[in-house]
């Protein structure tokens, strides 16, 4: 195993070890994602009125800047980002606290803040920072003993309490499907598991029930679930699959959807970007976007397989479920299949947190790779 204390300095021979597959997979769903968010905030163009590009420009702006995230995290590595976690953790424990003390407060929830014309969402680049929390806190040794597990339910337990507060269940739901994919591989025991299950499913039941989410939010988590029609939840679910069955097989042609086109479907450039993947592409588009999303996640996973220490393979499993997880849940709420709780799609829907976080840890399962060796080059 590898000394996570000792720098790396050779970066011509980490080089040698780039995966060109992970950033190619990458940067072509956001090539994607660019498209489709131009197709959702374009407008119905005409000869007087020209299309919208505003979205479209910022988009690309922040795919090429979250390229250079990729670059610049994969260059300086996972294992010299080892010493700087706790000072890490606890900047984005003071972030989440100043969101809800000076944030931004958009469509009921307090999670932006926002300095000058920049807005971001610090829960989305704590998902990365949660990942590399629990990778170097489990990584301490093969089999995580019941003190070692507690400590780790904590490290995540309390940045999910405080975007709790915010509120902001869909994060929440993610943060919870990063700590589990990381417990499971870390090698927690079936019984600490199950009773973490346990804890989960009476936390999210006691958020529900409790007077922190607002009557619409609970609503739209429920809506798949209930068929009352006339509600506004209901109404989103379904425009959404109105969309998609709109797309049939091949689609109705890019930037020719109805629903699209009318603005039926809300929040279909961010929450829904997949209803405007399905409609214009059709089944063969979105299996294509799912096949290339399928691809990535199997190279992260054999990324992880391949690494040579169990902080790194901690890593590539904390952003293999996240990744995971979001794609599931966003496809899922607009099929409904799943809740609408505001997941974007990785790489896909607008905004910039969200893309950002997703090539930064796209980046970190690179340095991984890159950093297999290390350890026969020092023997």
């Amino acid at each position: 195993m590898v000394d996570l204390r000792r720098p790396d300095y050779d970066r011509p021979r980490m080089l040698r070890h780039v995966d060109l597959a992970l950033p190619l997979l990458a940067v072509m769903v956001a090539l994607i994602g660019v498209v489709m968010v131009y197709s959702a905030t374009r407008g119905p163009a005409t000869e007087i009125r020209p299309a919208e590009t505003f979205h479209l420009l910022r988009q690309a702006r922040l795919a090429g800047l979250g390229v250079l995230a990729m670059v610049a995290a994969g260059w300086f590595g996972h294992r010299r980002l080892h010493r700087f976690v706790p000072l890490v953790y606890l900047g984005m424990l003071g972030l989440f606290g100043a969101v809800l003390l000076v944030g931004t407060e958009v469509k009921g929830a307090r999670a932006w803040l926002q300095f000058g014309g920049i807005r971001f969402q610090p829960s989305e680049f704590g998902k990365v920072v949660l990942i590399l929390a629990l990778a170097a806190w489990l990584a301490r040794g093969d089999e995580p003993s019941a003190p070692r597990v507690v400590v780790a339910v904590l490290l995540a337990a309390t940045p999910v309490g405080l975007i709790i507060l915010q509120p902001d269940l869909g994060t929440v739901l993610v943060y919870g499907a990063i700590a589990a994919g990381m417990a499971l591989v870390a090698g927690v025991k079936g019984r600490h598991l199950f009773i973490l299950g346990l804890l989960l499913v009476t936390g999210l039941v006691g958020v529900l029930q409790s007077d922190v989410l607002e009557e619409y939010q609970v609503r739209r988590l429920l809506v798949f679930v209930d068929d009352e029609p006339g509600t506004r939840a209901s109404y989103n679910l379904e425009q959404a699959q109105v969309a998609i069955g709109n797309g049939g097989l091949t689609g109705r042609g890019l930037f020719q959807g109805t629903q699209n086109n009318s603005a039926l479907v809300p929040e279909q450039q961010t929450d829904f970007i997949f209803t405007v993947v399905a409609e214009e592409t059709g089944f063969v588009g979105g299996a294509a976007l799912l096949g290339l999303v399928g691809l990535l996640l199997l190279r992260i996973w054999r990324i992880g397989q391949m690494a040579d220490d169990r902080f790194g393979l901690l890593i590539s499993a904390g952003v293999f479920s996240m990744l995971l997880f979001q794609v599931f849940q966003s496809v899922g709420m607009a099929t409904g299949i799943m809740p609408i709780t505001g997941i974007p799609f990785p790489l896909v829907s607008y905004g910039g947190s969200s893309l950002l976080t997703t090539f930064v840890s796209i980046g970190l399962v690179q340095s991984v790779h890159m950093r297999r060796h290390e350890h026969l080059a020092r023997a």
